[in-house]
């Protein structure tokens, strides 16, 4: 296991990046693109002083977890774990909560939609992100509220609109 590599931008979120799989070796600017995602992220919702984790691992570690806390016993691509009250530590900003992202579940969901990795794990970590802001989508409505804002936070990182129709896929 890789360790934990913090990294801020000027003024934007605090991101630990722990790589837990070997599997991303294949991706050695993965810790870059989900640093660089959530910073836009941060700065397009005006919450840039916040500390959070991304933890890059694979589908059978994101298994058990989706098992353990959302009750179901398959891969999925990302789960946040939104801090339960966020704390500080004196003059450092609040810890918002987790991301954990399964390499292999990304890249064939990538693979079977024509998109590039890169742009699909940084549609990912601002997905994840705008979750553990408290986003969601369990109704059509906050669907697509938080499909709009993150559409135009990708597109700050030139990365498609992914709930744009496809043709030719």
């Amino acid at each position: 296991m890789k360790r934990p590599t913090g990294g801020r931008t000027k003024a934007g979120p605090q991101i630990d990046v722990a790589v837990e799989s070997s599997r991303w070796k294949a991706e050695p600017r993965a810790a870059a693109v989900v640093r660089k995602a959530i910073a836009t992220a941060a700065k397009a919702a005006s919450t840039p002083r916040v500390q959070l984790a991304i933890v890059l691992t694979h589908d059978s570690a994101i298994q058990a977890l989706n098992r353990q806390w959302r009750g179901f016993d398959k891969p999925t691509n990302v789960l946040s774990f939104p801090a339960q009250a966020p704390g500080t530590r004196r003059g450092e900003p609040p810890h918002i909560g987790d991301i954990v992202i399964a390499y292999q579940t990304l890249a064939r969901e990538a693979k079977a939609e024509g998109k590039r990795f890169r742009d699909h794990l940084a549609h990912l970590a601002v997905h994840g992100f705008l979750h553990l802001l408290g986003y969601d989508h369990e109704t059509d409505r906050e669907a697509k509220r938080m499909e709009r804002f993150e559409a135009r936070i990708l597109a700050r990182l030139d990365v498609p609109d992914p709930y744009a129709e496809r043709v030719g896929i």
